[in-house]
């Protein structure tokens, strides 16, 4: 009886050992979880017969900062800085209005509290209002607590006119770093806006300048900056927006151009060349 269970036992161990190899050798040689390099955006499968959910690409770095957008299309945005000031911002609603535009506008708040009631016109017309701080310095000679002042004072002026609470801002005179885009971004909720058509209308006060500057280089995607409290800035907009629609240009908020930013499509790779012999 001892011999026969000895015997078994044997068998048994012989057959466990041959299971055990043949799992470990099956698992090296085909993983059940791929890893996900990190320039994949897709999802990455399990392998045949894998119970494992698939791995989830890693989401894509958040943007804190534009200068234009690849919108995929003929859409540009006006943007107009510094206001609201009486008589010139006035006179660009009137002819944002006659041509059926739609602007974006980057207010000093401190300009805002003066005015509320052009800042309630904007947004009556269906322009967007956005956040140029307070009292226009430039914020990367600022400690924390001061550029919190800026932006936040700025908000409250801004809705207690009538307006959404802005989601982005243009810092004066372009001043920002990459650490202070962030800060703006995650803890104040406001994408910082930058341009990529300066007319220089605050220095070069000449209509025809402001006009053709705009219209030699706007492309699509574009932002252009311009400022409504100089006289020649609004006197360059009707030839200004008549130019740009005669080249198919369409206009739209800032906000609603940043919805059209999509991944620029790569560039399709070129067959080398053969060698001379």
């Amino acid at each position: 009886m001892k011999s026969r269970f000895w015997i078994f036992s044997v068998a048994a161990a012989l057959f466990l050992g041959v299971a055990c190899q043949s799992a470990h050798t099956e698992t090296s040689g085909s993983p059940q979880v791929i890893g996900v390099p990190d320039d994949l955006a897709a999802p990455v499968a399990p392998a045949s017969g894998d119970s494992t959910p698939a791995q989830p690409a890693p989401a894509a770095p958040m943007k804190h900062s534009y200068n234009s957008v690849n919108a995929g299309g003929p859409f540009i945005a006006l943007t107009f800085d510094d206001g609201p000031k009486p008589g010139q911002t006035d006179r660009l609603l009137d002819i944002l209005k006659e041509k059926g535009v739609k602007a974006t506008f980057f207010v000093i708040g401190k300009n805002v509290a003066e005015y509320p009631e052009i800042v309630r016109r904007m947004v009556d017309e269906g322009h967007e209002v956005a956040n140029h701080t307070w009292s226009h310095p430039s914020l990367t000679k600022l400690g924390a607590a001061a550029v919190e002042r800026e932006i936040k004072q700025t908000d409250a002026a801004i809705v207690a006119a009538g307006a959404p609470q802005p989601t982005i801002m243009r810092p004066p005179y372009g001043a920002t770093n990459a650490r202070l885009n962030q800060r703006l971004s995650e803890e104040f909720g406001q994408k910082v806006i930058l341009w990529s058509v300066d007319p220089l209308d605050w220095k070069i006060r000449k209509a025809a300048h402001v006009r053709d500057h705009i219209l030699a280089n706007t492309k699509p995607g574009g932002i252009v900056l311009a400022h409504d409290i100089h006289a020649s800035t609004v006197d360059a907009m009707p030839g200004t927006i008549d130019g740009l629609k005669e080249k198919g240009f369409q206009f739209v908020t800032v906000t609603e151009l940043l919805r059209m930013d999509r991944p620029a499509t790569p560039a399709a790779p070129t067959a080398p060349t053969a060698a001379a012999n």
